[in-house]
């Protein structure tokens, strides 16, 4: 079993920023929904206890915080893998999404504009990666993982696992309030507890 979690809110987030393998803060309302999926998590858990459970994400500050948040209130030991990495966009690293919308509106008119950053990684690069993860943990009745990820990269997770296409992958959603359960090959969604964003409550 694997809950595979985004990290919450940042700063470019708000900003309407590209992040990929930049490094950007979480804000207070991201600091708020790591800690109410973690109040998510640990009422899931506990319906499968098992002293195996562990938490492994992604290095980049932002899931780094998230995961902390997570195993400060589960208890659960914390590792990092690289290969949960989010989609790195080259030249449009910290760039403002409007901008280069603006400039190349032809790139978005589909969700592959994730994989056409000038310097960037394609959709098999990312896929090759986290595939590998997964490929790399125990047998699935085995598995008592909680997963922090990105988004893209999370996209490309769940749909390796379930054997998604390619539109049908890209196509998900990725929110940053909620948990998904990869289990007999399904994907199921669980939403946490509305949070007020504590900068404008």
């Amino acid at each position: 079993m694997i809950y595979l979690c985004r990290h919450g809110q940042t700063q470019f987030n708000r900003e309407g920023r590209f992040q990929g393998q930049t490094e950007s803060d979480l804000t207070a309302l991201g600091r708020a929904q790591a800690r109410a999926m973690g109040e998510l998590l640990a009422d899931l858990i506990a319906r499968e206890p098992s002293d195996d459970w562990r938490i492994v994400a992604s290095p980049l500050r932002r899931a780094r915080n998230t995961a902390e948040a997570i195993a400060e209130r589960t208890g659960l030991p914390l590792t990092f893998d690289d290969r949960l990495l989010e989609i790195s966009v080259g030249e449009w690293s910290g760039r403002l999404r409007e901008g280069i919308r603006r400039d190349n509106p032809e790139l978005f008119a589909s969700y592959e504009w994730a994989f056409r950053a000038p310097g960037g990684e394609t959709f098999e690069d990312v896929t090759a990666r986290v595939a590998g993860w997964l490929a790399d943990q125990a047998p699935e009745a085995e598995r008592r993982l909680i997963v922090v990820s990105h988004g893209v990269a999370g996209r490309l997770l769940r749909g390796a696992y379930a054997g998604l296409s390619r539109a049908d992958t890209l196509g998900q959603e990725v929110p940053q309030d909620a948990v998904y359960r990869l289990l007999a090959g399904q994907i199921d969604r669980f939403d946490c507890a509305p949070v007020e964003d504590p900068e404008f409550a």
